[in-house]
């Protein structure tokens, strides 16, 4: 019998959700995945990108920039799910989330400490470093 704080969100569920959400015709509008750095174990560390459409180069600059992050500890399965249903909003094509894209752009990486999630560590990432303390 096992127990869990929460329902497991791993770094494959993270991988096929990003996909998914890049993969839309609405998603290649507003959304551009890029990696942010390799891991120790040399697994990727995404960073999204989310905003509107802009015509001018000059236009971006007068947008505030808001940055999200998740997983830094690995044991907080329940920051991704918080996270996914934050990239949900944020891609969607409700009003506001379109409101909030026209005026910011969203600096997002999903998942601060992937290798500590795969090798299942709680606080910690491969080198056994708390990356809150870091």
């Amino acid at each position: 019998c096992y127990f869990a704080f929460s329902l497991p969100y791993t770094y494959t569920d993270l991988q096929r959700y990003l996909h998914g959400l890049n993969t839309t015709i609405r998603g290649a509008l507003i959304l551009r995945r890029s990696v942010l750095c390799r891991t120790i174990a040399g697994n990727i560390c995404d960073l999204l990108t989310i905003t509107a459409p802009c015509d001018s180069a000059a236009a971006l600059l007068n947008r505030v920039a808001v940055i999200i992050t998740a997983r830094v500890h690995p044991g907080e399965t329940v920051a991704s799910w918080m996270m996914q249903g934050v990239l949900d909003f944020l891609t969607s094509d409700s009003p506001e989330a379109d409101s909030l894209r026209e005026k910011f752009i969203f600096k997002v990486v999903p998942m601060l400490n992937p290798d500590g999630v795969i090798n299942g560590n709680y606080r910690t990432n491969l080198s056994g470093n708390d990356l809150n303390r870091r």
